[in-house]
């Protein structure tokens, strides 16, 4: 079943997704002051309520003004992001990618050689957990 478009974040969405998971519990202006860039505080308000209706933060009114909070975790995020990257890029290969990681030196030797040393501790746990 392909994901709609709406679960996935763009790079605003993603931003303020940052900044959720670091503060926690936030409202519109603490988000404005703490986004990277200089965006309207309606601007950012809209950006929170797109994130609210697709599910991705909740809401709570105190005082007149809305608090956010995260509804997903940052690596729910990161799984879902990456595992569209690589079925859209690579065919959902995730071997060509690591191969075009390593074609465009973005993959050093020293850093497949720790990646090697994970994935052995990975199966050594996996091991003893069954």
């Amino acid at each position: 079943m392909r994901k709609t478009k709406s679960a996935q974040l763009t790079p605003l969405e993603l931003e303020i997704m940052q900044i959720l998971w670091e503060t926690g519990q936030s409202n519109v202006q603490v988000v404005q002051h703490k986004l990277k860039r200089e965006l309207a505080y309606t601007t950012v308000q809209t950006m929170l309520n797109v994130l609210h209706r697709k599910g991705k933060v909740k809401r709570i009114l105190k005082d007149r003004a809305y608090f956010y909070s995260a509804t997903v975790s940052e690596r729910k995020i990161i799984k879902q992001s990456l595992g569209d990257m690589i079925n859209r890029l690579f065919g959902g290969s995730a071997e060509s990618l690591v191969m075009s990681l390593v074609e465009t030196k973005q993959l050093t030797p020293e850093k497949l050689a720790e990646l090697h040393n994970l994935i052995g501790e990975k199966e050594k746990e996996d091991g003893k957990n069954k």
